[in-house]
């Protein structure tokens, strides 16, 4: 799907939802919870919970293709994840090897392309290198841009950011007065990408649990009781006509009802 196929899909879906494309998101970022609660409610081993998970994020991401979005950005595996029991992190890391993979087809179909964000070191070579390959294979494709936040951090983000930021103007490629919002946007994991315009998360947490910090400044939040496993089609239309509802004022005086 190509940037012009996007607008027009965009423009179907406002239509089809009683909507103005303007008033319709660009970017969603995604905060993906309640695997472990769904499997728990259907007698299932976690594990079990976070393959489907994994099932509903590949669904979603061509929810999106098919809506016309920008961008999406999923919140796959946090830093603090990993002091999650060690079988259930093993677990998790398989199963990212084989997503990276099995996806490969639906994102060359899509013209889609995926991104990283978070910290490469410390992840398993399996998912390095699924990771790497994969991105590799996208990285010309001009349509969605998926974004896997995996072994990622809020903080994290803005520390590295903050390193290179110092570096440069250590090694006399950045003047301090050169140093602004853009510069910072500029070294952060989502360089390139435009801020989140929706924020969605799932089985009723209200916290965005260092994610996005720097990016999400104005975006709208969406919180649903759905287990993400369960979050389908339906769900995110649901999502779409909650911000359409919104009035984002970036800081300004918003119309008076």
């Amino acid at each position: 799907m190509t940037p012009n196929d996007m607008d027009q899909q965009l423009a179907e879906t406002a239509g089809r939802l009683g909507l103005e494309p303007a008033q319709l998101p660009r970017h969603i970022a995604i905060i993906m919870d309640g695997n472990g609660r769904w499997a728990q409610r259907q007698n299932l081993p976690r594990y079990e919970g976070h393959r489907q998970g994994a099932r509903t994020a590949e669904q979603i991401a061509q929810c999106c293709v098919d809506f016309g979005m920008r961008s999406l950005t999923l919140y796959s595996f946090s830093i603090e994840n990993w002091k999650r029991p060690k079988a259930e992190v093993n677990a998790l890391m398989h199963l990212y090897a084989d997503y990276l993979v099995g996806i490969r087809p639906s994102l060359m179909r899509n013209n889609v392309k995926l991104v990283h964000l978070g910290r490469v070191a410390g992840l398993p070579t399996m998912v390095s290198d699924a990771l790497r390959e994969t991105m590799e294979l996208t990285q010309k494709n001009t349509g969605m841009v998926l974004a896997l936040a995996l072994n990622y951090g809020g903080r994290t983000e803005i520390v590295d950011a903050m390193r290179a930021i110092a570096q440069a103007h250590k090694d006399g490629r950045l003047r301090l007065g050169d140093i602004d919002e853009a510069c910072i946007s500029a070294h952060l994991y989502t360089a390139g990408l435009a801020d989140p315009d929706l924020l969605i998360r799932t089985a009723s947490e209200l916290r965005v649990s260092n994610f996005l910090l720097w990016q999400i400044s104005y975006s709208e939040f969406y919180v649903t009781d759905v287990l993400w496993p369960q979050f389908d089609r339906e769900s995110l239309e649901a999502a779409l006509l909650a911000y359409a509802r919104r009035d984002r004022r970036f800081g300004a005086i918003g119309r008076m009802e």
